[in-house]
């Protein structure tokens, strides 16, 4: 039973679903990271250090400065490793970490959708880095490239 393929239900698709299948997992990973980095490089165009380095402090966490680089430093720098599958598994969690923080700290009190400012798309980057974390880069990937997955 194990062995037996699902119908499809379109089965003229069957060529193009097993053509582009290896390519599937490279396309979310890169997605993950490039829809972040014009996030990151807007911070850093628009929002100087001293302007956003308070959004941290009142949410009480420590070294609000220090951690306002290292915000700009992950949707920019991270999220675009994250794309390119370069120091994969580090560039997931960093990502992943600013985006559970995100969730719990800044947008839980909104609720769920992003039209109310909610956690909805920090959870589901979240998760999506989780899943990377897991993976690593991929057999498209620049760690893969190297011969390194870290």
């Amino acid at each position: 039973m194990a062995d037996q393929k699902a119908k499809l239900v379109f089965p003229a698709l069957a060529g193009l679903y097993e053509s582009c299948a290896p390519y599937s997992y490279a396309m979310i990973r890169f997605a993950t990271g490039a829809i972040l980095v014009p996030h990151g490089v807007t911070k850093i165009l628009n929002t100087p250090i001293s302007k956003f380095a308070p959004n941290i402090a009142a949410k009480g966490l420590p070294f609000p400065e220090p951690l306002a680089y290292l915000t700009y430093f992950t949707e920019s720098v991270g999220a675009a490793c994250l794309a390119i599958g370069l120091l994969t598994r580090i560039a997931a969690a960093i990502v992943g970490i600013e985006m559970i923080v995100i969730v719990i700290l800044f947008q839980w009190q909104f609720g769920y959708f992003w039209t109310n400012r909610g956690y909805e798309y920090a959870l589901l980057w979240a998760l999506l880095c989780v899943a990377i974390f897991f993976k690593g880069g991929g057999r498209y990937s620049v760690d893969r490239l190297i011969g390194r997955e870290f």
